[in-house]
């Protein structure tokens, strides 16, 4: 599927690896090296180990609990963006942080709202999500947002 016109790689950090690694088989790529471990501290160590340089990027990463699959994910953006990707779609299966998607009363955050700010600051040029907790997540985002269902498709595997 990868063609020099148009050269993409699909990166992962550790929540999801292996659907990562299936989409990357089914396109007929490799998918991209980034070492992803840990500082003495804990805090997270990322670094891209391949040229990224003008190539459209995919990143998938879900970004629920623990905040670590987040984190990681914004690292991942921002290193990408930094190493001089064309583009950078995020791809997330399970957008955690979204079920605080308005104010019920008063004081609360809208938790949604701010994580589509902190992967919009990070570097994601497009998002593609899979059935967000509400429909007006899709909005929350200053970059094009796709909201994928996968209804059908469990509905057909559980038939």
């Amino acid at each position: 599927m990868e063609s020099e016109y148009n050269p993409i790689k699909i990166f992962s950090g550790n929540a999801n690896q292996p659907l990562a690694e299936k989409v990357a088989s089914y396109l007929g790529i490799p998918l991209g090296q980034a070492e992803v471990g840990r500082f003495p501290d804990g805090e997270i160590k990322l670094r891209i180990s391949e040229n990224v340089r003008g190539l459209n990027v995919y990143v998938i990463q879900p970004t629920n609990a623990p905040a670590d699959n987040l984190l990681e994910l914004l690292i991942l953006l921002d290193a990408l963006k930094r190493a001089s990707a064309a583009s950078i779609t995020a791809i997330i299966p399970f957008f955690g942080y979204a079920r605080q998607d308005r104010k019920v009363r008063s004081r609360e955050p809208i938790s949604a709202k701010l994580v589509a700010n902190l992967i919009t600051v990070a570097g994601a040029d497009r998002v593609v999500a899979i059935d967000l907790h509400a429909a007006q997540i899709q909005g929350f985002f200053d970059i094009p947002a796709d909201n994928l269902t996968a209804m059908v498709q469990f509905a057909q595997y559980i038939k």
